[in-house]
């Protein structure tokens, strides 16, 4: 079967388990919130048992080194997205949703992982190391989908049960069109695993876990609140709506910007500081509280989003070529710390204050420190063979 489509089922597997799998959440808070369902301290709690969830499933698939175990993960991953989304139809109240996201952040991780281990070498034996980074898009237009399916049901006065179970018959239709094309794993998979398992550590990548931990806690809370805010800004109508697909949209015209960028460290640094101080600017433009405000932050938020993803994962194979399967498992520990700690912010910011203004203002600071942090150079190596693929998205 041709490379590209599986690629291309790589892409879609990404919109689901990541646009309906793990941000749905994001789309649906504004009808849970008018529901009853929940209140705003409840809300991050819920997007915090999510986070969780992504973090141990992440971890998890670190320890998956034979072909059956990723292709087990991949299809349960898949299959879990679906049927848990689906379950969330009948979920009433703090505590069913709480565990439903929970499972579905495990299962997305999965998905996550999987996917970039299957796809990346897959696109360099096919030639096509840019199409490989364009996987990644995936997500970004996945989030556009399941805004516009919020926006549909929105206008059409369906309440958040039937918003969920559309979301479970779109995934499920997508899931089915793509498990016969799925990428196979095979034994190098494994191989490459194991021969990074023990390589050293650069003395970069701490510093590095610190940016990816300081971006994590950065980008998540407007990323898990922005339906929110722009409702609430609305009051409700369905122009709240618009801003959630924009969101993704930017977010994979960003891929595609960064994947057209001249490769070498330094350009890669800088992107990066550019991308977390244009979040920056973005996280504090939503503290405006005014549709301009909230517009300015689903450009600037969103543009950087998963590109910024990209460049650190990039980064820290420039810093350490030979140690990259288990410094992106490391990576991937202090970015879900950092997404976990937003959303116990902004829980705690809604429960003591009544609102995000203080957890916004801890986010942009967050992002400003990690782009600081970076202005000081590190040596890298010689850049590695395969400097020109695409970068792992964890």
């Amino acid at each position: 079967m041709s490379p590209l489509i599986r690629l291309l089922a790589s892409f879609i597997a990404l919109m689901m388990a990541m646009g309906i799998g793990r941000f749905a959440l994001t789309p649906q808070l504004p009808h849970l919130l008018s529901e009853g369902q929940i209140d705003l301290t409840a809300a991050g709690l819920i997007a915090a048992a999510n986070y969780l969830g992504y973090f141990i499933g992440a971890v998890d698939a670190m320890f998956a080194r034979r072909p059956e175990q990723v292709r087990r993960r991949l299809l349960g991953g898949l299959w879990l997205c679906v049927l848990l989304t689906l379950a969330s139809f009948w979920a009433t109240g703090f505590w069913p949703h709480l565990f439903l996201r929970f499972g579905t952040g495990v299962a997305s991780a999965w998905v996550l992982v999987m996917i970039t281990a299957l796809s990346q070498p897959l696109a360099m034996a096919a030639g096509r190391p840019r199409l490989g980074a364009l996987v990644f898009a995936g997500p970004g237009l996945g989030i556009f989908l399941t805004g516009m399916l919020a926006l549909g049901s929105n206008l059409l006065g369906q309440s958040s049960a039937t918003l969920w179970l559309v979301y479970a018959g779109v995934g499920l239709a997508m899931l089915l069109v793509i498990l016969p094309i799925l990428p196979q794993p095979t034994a190098s998979v494994a191989a490459t695993a194991t021969a990074t398992a023990g390589a050293s550590k650069s003395a970069g990548i701490p510093r590095l876990g610190l940016i990816y931990a300081l971006y994590g806690l950065g980008y998540i809370i407007p990323a898990t609140f922005l339906s929110q805010m722009a409702s609430a800004r609305f009051h409700g109508q369905w122009q709240a709506d618009l801003f959630w697909p924009c969101f993704g949209l930017a977010s994979a015209i960003g891929v595609l910007l960064v994947s057209l960028r001249r490769h070498n460290p330094n350009a890669t640094r800088h992107w990066l500081i550019a991308t977390l101080w244009l979040q920056a600017a973005g996280v504090f433009a939503c503290l405006l509280g005014s549709g301009l405000g909230l517009a300015l932050g689903v450009i600037l938020c969103g543009t950087p989003f998963l590109a910024c993803m990209q460049l650190v994962m990039q980064r820290s194979r420039e810093l350490a070529p030979q140690a990259t399967q288990r410094n992106a498992g490391l990576l991937t520990a202090c970015f879900a710390v950092g997404q976990l700690s937003g959303p116990l912010l902004a829980a705690l910011s809604s429960h003591f204050s009544g609102g995000l203004q203080p957890a916004l203002m801890m986010a942009g600071s967050g992002l400003l420190v990690a782009g600081g942090l970076l202005l000081r150079p590190l040596n890298a190596p010689a850049l590695c063979a395969n400097d020109g693929a695409p970068t792992v998205l964890r």
